[in-house]
């Protein structure tokens, strides 16, 4: 698959869109303004997913877009909320880190067709 690059920056921008959409959800404005924010960025997080399954296997994309939105509404839920973060949060966001590093680091092969 080529535009790996490409593809893991789709992936990150399809995630922070999760996470607006979440910051969005607790926004108290009115309700059908509220609505049109989460679905404007729930939309351009698809459009940003699609994008990157073009680049990347479902496993990278789906694995990075996971990690970004997690890590992103964490950081957000806590500056923007005041809502603490444990340290079992923290602990499970390295590893989530460290899983993407290491899927993104490792080789998948393409199958060969044999006809």
């Amino acid at each position: 698959m080529e535009g790996g690059g490409k593809g893991y920056a789709w992936a990150v921008s399809a995630g922070f869109n999760a996470a607006l959409a979440a910051i969005a959800a607790k926004l108290t404005v009115h309700i059908f303004i509220k609505y049109g924010i989460v679905l404007f960025f729930n939309v351009t997080m698809w459009a940003c997913y699609v994008n990157s399954l073009k680049a990347l296997s479902s496993l990278e994309a789906t694995v990075t877009n996971f990690a970004t939105n997690f890590i992103s509404s964490g950081f957000a839920g806590f500056f923007f909320f005041h809502e603490s973060l444990s340290f079992q949060w923290l602990a499970g966001a390295v590893l989530i880190i460290i899983g993407v590093i290491i899927l993104s680091n490792s080789s998948i092969e393409e199958k060969v067709s044999s006809d």
